[in-house]
């Protein structure tokens, strides 16, 4: 090392750091074999020649100008190379390096971060300039081999990093340089560590007190995974302070009852009522009540959500929800991030809602096994840049314990990591040892700064261990011996931690005592008063009155001068603007039907639906597959230029709009998108969400949304939802999965006023439905609604209408076939019918003569089931003998066996109950058009034969 001394320039002084070492390897070929190199880099070599002894000038951050004697042997620029790629190597594997495994059951692997591996010796480090290394590094770093010395224990100490798959330039330099900066460090006062030694003891002696006073109960333990809380708590707080208004939770069982305790501060005396199964009814939240509240059958503990308000400095509150979740790993995921969009969006005003990244976060909780086994993980990243499902970025945490309830890692997943899955969508991923606070405390700190900046998704893989067996009734020594002889063997984390503050003079040993006696007392007077249990306890499991409360009958009527204005709007687009022709026309000849020509079709008709309740004021959000366009081709809520490819969406320009409008393609998934669309849906309740199956059977991928959220969520957690799904459903000969909606499952599930299920047959339905859903949003007995939509019935004569229908009327829950059962006495059969059979027999009865004695209903809502409306026609007709019920669907599938017992007990005495249609099938439908067809045919005259 030398002072700055001057020299001529050379065409070498141009390079410098990385780009220097790559030309000089480049040029390192060329002196052994002039023809391997690029023909114009061999040129420019020739006129160079050999680079010459020079002086190199430096610099570094925060450092003054200092040169290095760079001779002109080439074997130097061989090693300045071999230096540059040996930093590389280190900072892609020195993860395999890092200690951060508890337990380490595993070696480390240092083969790619010796020096050796590039030829490289001590002494030649000593001679390479340190920011060539790392442009980084301390300002106090006198040579290369302080620089590789500092860079081998940034990336191999406990906490590791893996960012070398993030592509866009800016985040990995980003990244880099915090990561070799150790920026993100936090600087703990004395104050500060033992603030988290009290932290790492509260969650150590609540584990303990449950462990030692509800023996062999399932608690699901975070033992092992201590330091989840204290990383919780620096996200919460470091966002918190930047002004975010809403943090939503998502997190499977471990560990959930430590952090409802301790990062929403639910009440010990609750939890501990809950574990001796009499709930303290003063302190549970009433139905009805704001937020995640219990609804009337509960739950398990620790499925059980809350929710928490913390007061900020500007007087504002941020709202900290830890979302419900049921027993089905990871599902909760993209509820979560529905919750977040949903609390990000400005809905008040017309067009796409105005979203604020920074106002709301997602932290999803993960279990290792699951976040590597359950494909919902994929789907819900997937989602995560997508323009309708972008909410600036989740922060992932992986609750690693190495172990999925009695598999260990080698078996449950074939990458090295839980995180892997995140490569692929190029989130950094830091991996941290549970074992060590403030290296965690670091790596939350990171995860926020990275997520603030870029308002993307980050993993934090948390690697700790499991104390016990999967529910603490399990002895893990019979699956796991290996593993649960070093775990019986190592100490807590708190133990850990305590020890080292010890050491460190900052408290004393009766110090560490005296913080876990007052943690231990708060708890026994916590325990002490609490509910006992009771062998008769007085709860009721009764849904309350107002959720069990029917519809009224909705005024869902608009005067045909309002509908003409909303017409004329969503066709009047600009003159520059250039609507493919075929599908100008076909749109254009909606303006006839206000002038008597032609009628609304379906799509027409949910048009105009949409358009009055945006004037109403009500958001919508509305989501699936092909929804902009419609799978069918016949909604066309997004138009595009010919020319330009310009996207046009007329919703926004509805005159006197007052709430915003929002339609997107989703991506192919349905689980993920049912999931978000739910969870968007519960924190936006005065938003219409709509999510649309491609085709109905396509909704199975998402089932266990249907039965663990949207059908029992009120029940179980008093989580109201007004979610409307649309279900293309219909037999024209298409195949199982194009035909069936599986509407048996939604009616099997059908219960406590849960649900609409409804199944239509005329654009009026859907239009006045839609309405009437509209009307019931931020009611008490607002619900869900589920509709089998129609597909070949779109545009079908029959099931489209004349203006007056809108005009005038309101949803029926029962339509009666005009044209029959005019002469009372003489029907003596009636077929009950839903959907788009109703059509088919409609159109078949025009080919029909002398059918005085039938006469038809359409069940247009099968859920809440309309007995008193069938009641009240039935004892119109008093020569009644056969109640027929008609379907399309086979025997054990769509309405029968649900209607089945209902008509039953409508029936007259002597009225005999009937079936018709397919027999029971374990496929829900033919796959070939022919016999299709000749089962339709079957069907109907079945139903129309008098014999």
């Amino acid at each position: 090392m030398s002072k700055n001394t001057s020299y001529q320039a050379s065409p070498w002084q141009k390079f410098s750091g990385p780009n220097l070492g790559y030309v000089m390897e480049i040029y390192d070929e060329y002196v052994n074999d002039p023809s391997s190199v690029d023909p114009e880099l061999k040129s420019l070599f020739d006129q160079w020649g050999a680079p010459q002894e020079a002086e190199v000038s430096v610099t570094t951050k925060g450092q003054a100008n200092v040169s290095f004697q760079i001779p002109e042997s080439p074997d130097m620029y061989s090693k300045l190379a071999g230096a540059i790629k040996l930093a590389d190597n280190i900072r892609t594997y020195g993860h395999l390096a890092a200690d951060i495994r508890p337990l380490n059951l595993r070696d480390i692997d240092v083969r790619y971060i010796e020096p050796s591996q590039f030829d490289l010796t001590e002494e030649d480090l000593k001679n390479i300039p340190p920011s060539f290394i790392s442009p980084n590094a301390p300002a106090d770093l006198k040579d290369g081999l302080e620089a590789i010395n500092h860079l081998r224990k940034v990336y191999t100490q406990k906490i590791a990093f893996e960012y070398n798959h993030v592509h866009e330039l800016e985040e990995k330099k980003w990244l880099q340089g915090q990561i070799e900066s150790e920026s993100f460090y936090p600087s703990l006062t004395k104050e500060e560590r033992i603030q988290v030694l009290h932290r790492l003891s509260e969650v150590e002696g609540f584990e303990k007190f449950i462990h030692r006073t509800f023996v062999g109960q399932k608690r699901f333990s975070i033992e092992g995974l201590d330091t989840l809380v204290p990383l919780i708590d620096k996200i919460i707080n470091s966002t918190v302070e930047s002004g975010t208004k809403t943090i939503n939770i998502g997190m499977a069982h471990r560990g959930r009852l430590n952090v409802l305790a301790h990062i929403l501060e639910k009440p010990y005396k609750l939890i501990f009522s809950e574990f001796q199964h009499a709930p303290n009814k003063d302190l549970i939240p009433s139905e009805g009540s704001i937020g995640i509240t219990y609804g009337w059958t509960g739950d398990v503990k620790y499925h059980l959500g809350a929710d928490k308000r913390v007061k900020r400095a500007d007087t504002t509150q941020t709202r900290i929800t830890l979302a419900n979740n049921p027993s089905h790993l990871e599902v909760v995921g993209p509820v979560v991030d529905g919750y977040t969009r949903a609390t990000q969006e400005d809905r008040s005003q017309a067009g796409i809602p105005l979203q604020n990244m920074a106002s709301s976060l997602a932290i999803s909780v993960h279990g290792d096994a699951a976040f590597a086994g359950e494909g919902i993980v994929q789907e819900t990243l997937n989602m995560g840049h997508l323009k309708g499902y972008d909410t600036g970025g989740t922060i992932h945490i992986i609750a690693n314990n190495m172990i999925g309830f009695t598999t260990e890692s080698l078996d449950s997943r074939s990458t090295k990591y839980a995180s892997d899955i995140a490569k692929g969508f190029e989130i950094p991923i830091v991996h941290v040892n549970a074992d060590d606070p403030e290296a965690v405390l670091a790596a939350g700190i990171l995860a926020y700064k990275y997520r603030h900046k870029f308002h993307k998704d980050f993993v934090i893989d948390l690697i700790g261990y499991r104390r016990y067996g999967h529910n603490e009734t399990d002895e893990p020594m019979v699956t796991n011996p290996i593993m649960y002889n070093v775990v019986n063997n190592h100490p807590t984390v708190k133990e850990i931690y305590a020890e080292r503050l010890i050491e460190k003079g900052l408290l004393s040993k009766e110090d560490v005592k005296k913080i876990d006696e007052k943690i231990f007392q708060k708890l026994q007077n916590e325990y002490d008063g609490a509910a006992k249990s009771s062998d008769e306890p007085d709860i009721l499991m009764n849904p309350p009155e107002k959720v069990m409360e029917a519809f009224q009958d909705e005024q869902t009527t608009v005067s045909e001068e309002e509908l003409k204005i909303i017409n004329n709007a969503l066709l009047d687009w600009p003159k520059d603007f250039h609507v493919f022709q075929k599908l100008s026309r076909i749109l254009k000849r909606r303006e006839a039907v206000f002038s008597g020509k032609g009628k609304i079709d379906w799509g027409h008709a949910e048009s105009l639906a949409f358009a009055t309740i945006l004037r109403n004021g009500t958001p919508i959000r509305f989501t699936g597959q092909d929804t902009q366009r419609g799978t069918f081709a016949h909604r066309h809520l997004v138009l595009h230029d010919e020319k330009t490819g310009k996207e046009l969406i007329p919703m926004h320009h509805i005159p006197e709009a007052r709430a915003s409008f929002a339609v997107y393609n989703s991506p192919l998934t349905e689980a993920g998108v049912v999931g978000f669309e739910y969870g968007y849906n519960v924190f936006a309740p005065e938003t219409l969400v709509l999510w649309e199956a491609q085709f109905g059977d396509f909704a199975n991928m998402a089932q266990v949304y249907f039965d663990q959220f949207i059908s029992s969520g009120r029940a179980k957690w008093g989580q109201k939802s007004g979610l409307v799904l649309l279900l293309p459903h219909g037999y024209e000969g298409q195949g199982p999965e194009h035909s069936s909606g599986r509407m048996e499952r939604f009616l099997q599930s059908a219960a406590e006023n849960n649900w609409t299920v409804a199944n239509l047959s005329s654009a009026a339905q859907y239009y006045h439905l839609l309405r009437r859903q509209a009307a019931s949003l931020g009611k008490e007995n607002v619900k869900p609604l589920v509709i089998m939509t129609p597909k070949y019935l779109l545009r079908h004569p029959l099931a489209s209408v004349e203006i007056h229908e809108l005009v005038k009327g309101s949803f029926q829950t029962v339509i009666e076939q005009t044209g029959l059962g005019q002469k009372k006495e003489a029907v003596e059969r009636i077929i009950l019918c839903s959907g788009k059979i109703s059509i088919d027999l409609a159109e078949q009865l025009d080919n029909e003569k002398d059918l005085e004695w039938l006469h038809v209903l359409r069940v247009e809502e099968l859920y809440p089931f309309p007995s008193e409306k069938i009641k009240e026609i039935l004892a119109q007709y008093p020569n009644l003998k056969e109640l027929v019920w008609v379907q399309e669907e086979p025997k054990n599938m769509g309405g029968w066996t649900h209607a089945d017992p209902y008509l039953r007990k409508l029936a007259p005495n002597g009225v005999e109950v009937k079936y018709t249609g397919r027999r029971k099938r374990s496929s829900p439908s033919e796959g070939d058009p022919t016999v299709h067809k000749k089962e339709q045919k079957r069907i109907i005259k079945e139903a129309l034969n008098k014999n």
